[in-house]
Parts: structure tokens; sequence; C-alpha cells
């Protein structure tokens, strides 16, 4: 496996697969012709034919429409459609920053294609000169690649919360990351990827940040999602990436970005163009 197969892999998404799913007439999400064809069964809700799915004009406001919705989509999920109802709120958007359209329910955002957004961050020492990155190991229980090599912190950002509060709390939860400590995070861009994972469309960006640690700091995950951390050498992280798929998907392209960043990929590697535009290319 190549490195340039990571951003393959998280940019496979056919999107003549998938219907826009309009709210007051801004693209909202992306469904499946086959949900959209579930989704038609609630007239008063949606409104579908081959070109969209159109939330019902007389379903205005935040509250309304994130009732109505959120009504079918425990339907669904009772019917077993989707699985891992989590009780956990993102919002809507038609862009970050804007006000959300209405509320949904997490375990939901992928059947909708909604477009989600998290932070993740790259946690470094420098030892001898060298970098080094914190990578945790996903407990074997998580609902998304169980078991899989991950971030030393990273998560989605949940309704009515900010990027730096979401790093914040994510830092505290999973690797015991003090606040001061914390706010010395640097951003250092971001990721856009539209992936078909298990069924449905991951349509997500991923907000990137940098924490240089202290040699002596040890992560202590409080959260569970987290069995096990490890120091790794930049080499050993690449030699992992181009053996397979041990990282979760799209932390793989968080860290080609950091070895990228950080000059440990360079110019003369034979798709570092290719590399640099899948990562930062912007999905349409």
């Amino acid at each position: 496996m190549s490195l340039i197969d990571h951003i393959h892999r998280c940019q496979n998404a056919d999107m003549r697969r998938h219907l826009p799913w309009l709210i007051a007439g801004e693209t909202a999400g992306w469904v499946r012709h086959d949900v959209a064809a579930r989704l038609g069964k609630y007239p008063t809700v949606f409104a579908c034919d081959d070109r969209a799915v159109r939330l019902r004009d007389h379903l205005a406001g935040f509250d309304h429409r994130s009732a109505a919705v959120g009504d079918v989509a425990r339907d669904l999920y009772e019917a077993g459609v989707f699985a891992g109802w989590r009780n956990e709120w993102f919002p809507v958007l038609t862009r970050f920053g804007a006000a959300p359209l209405m509320r949904l329910e997490r375990a939901a955002v992928p059947m909708f294609g909604v477009h989600g957004y998290g932070v993740h961050m790259n946690g470094y020492v420098r030892a001898g000169g060298r970098l080094k990155l914190w990578i945790g190991k996903r407990a074997d229980d998580r609902p998304i690649e169980p078991g899989k090599l991950d971030h030393l912190v990273a998560g989605g950002i949940p309704l009515g919360m900010g990027v730096k509060e979401c790093l914040a709390k994510e830092c505290e939860e999973e690797a015991s990351i003090p606040a001061a400590l914390a706010a010395r995070a640097r951003p250092a861009g971001a990721i856009r990827y539209r992936m078909e994972h298990q069924g449905w469309l991951r349509n997500d960006t991923m907000f990137v940040y940098d924490l240089e640690l202290p040699a002596d700091f040890k992560p202590v995950n409080n959260d569970g999602e987290i069995a096990s951390f490890r120091l790794m050498e930049l080499g050993e992280v690449e030699e992992i990436l181009i053996a397979g798929e041990d990282f979760k998907f799209n932390v793989a392209l968080v860290l080609i970005d950091f070895l990228i960043r950080h000059g440990h990929i360079r110019p003369e590697h034979p798709d570092y163009s290719d590399l640099a535009l899948g990562l930062w290319r912007h999905a349409p």
C-alpha cells in the first residue's frame, strides 16, 4: 500500500449515488437513492423526486425541523436502517460558522450525508533533534474502526460547541492534557474528505492542530475510547501507513499532512504533489 492509497480511500465517494438534501433551498446533506425512497414514505416531512430530497417548507425553524427529522431518524434506526444511536446532537450546517438549520442525532449524520466537523491534534515531542508522535490504539468496543491506531486527541464537534472548546474537552477526556497545556496547540489547517464507509457517506472536515508536549508527558485516557498509547518515530509512523490500514482511515490523512508539513516527506518523494493536492483539494 502506498501513502496515496490512503487519500484515494478517503476520497472515494461516488456522488452520483446520492441526491442532495435541501432545506429552505440550501444543500444540507446528501442522501443515497435507496434512502431517499424510504424518506419518501414520510410525505409530511420530505418531498422526494429524482433530483433531490427536500424538507417540506412548512417545517420552518430549528425546533420544528429537528423534531420532525429526529422522529424519522428514530424510526429508521428502530427499523435497523442504521445503527449506533448515541444521544449526541450534531448541527446541520450549510457552512461552518453559520447558524444551524437544525440538529441531528450523531449516528444519523452519515445516512443524511451531513457535513460533519471535528478536531484532530498531533501531539509530538522533540527528542535528540527529532520529532516523535504520540499514537493511540482505539479500544476494541469502538463503533467505528475498533482496535485501529489513532491520534492522541480527536473528536467530532457537537452542537453548541466551538472548535477551541471541543479541542480542550477532547484533550482532557482522551489524554489528560491540562487546559493550560492544551491552549498551546497551534492550528495547522483543515482537511476535507468525502468517503463511502460502511455503506454511508462521511462528508467531513477535520480542523488540524499540532501540540508540542514536554518530553516527560505521559498521556492517560479518561473516556475509555483509547486502550493504550505509544510514542513513535516519524519513520515508524510512515512505515505503518505504507504497510496497510492499521490507522483509522481519516487519521491517516492527518498524519500524512503532518509528515509533509514537518519535512519528513519531501518534494523528492515520487507522490509528493499528488499527496499535497489530494489532502488539500476541495471536494465538490
